[in-house]
């Protein structure tokens, strides 16, 4: 049994807040590199359509064999 967990000190600070211009400064970091050149062509690299009838598959189950199968073994 692993007991090296940390003690529940109800003395320590339950939450340490950050400096507001921090959270500012990390958002705006954020937003910057996801409209970076490189991260704009990256996802143009590995954006996929939806395929069609992903949701509306032609046998009208989700596994037509297995729905099948489960149907002939139910009729048994």
């Amino acid at each position: 049994m692993d007991l090296s967990f940390a003690r529940f000190d109800r003395h320590a600070d339950a939450a340490v807040l950050l400096p507001v211009d921090l959270a500012v400064l990390m958002v705006r970091v954020a937003a910057r590199q996801a409209a970076s050149p490189t991260a704009i062509a990256h996802a143009q690299m590995t954006y996929r359509p939806a395929e069609g009838m992903r949701f509306a598959p032609v046998d009208g189950a989700f596994n037509g064999a297995t729905a099948r199968a489960l149907a002939a073994w139910k009729n048994e």
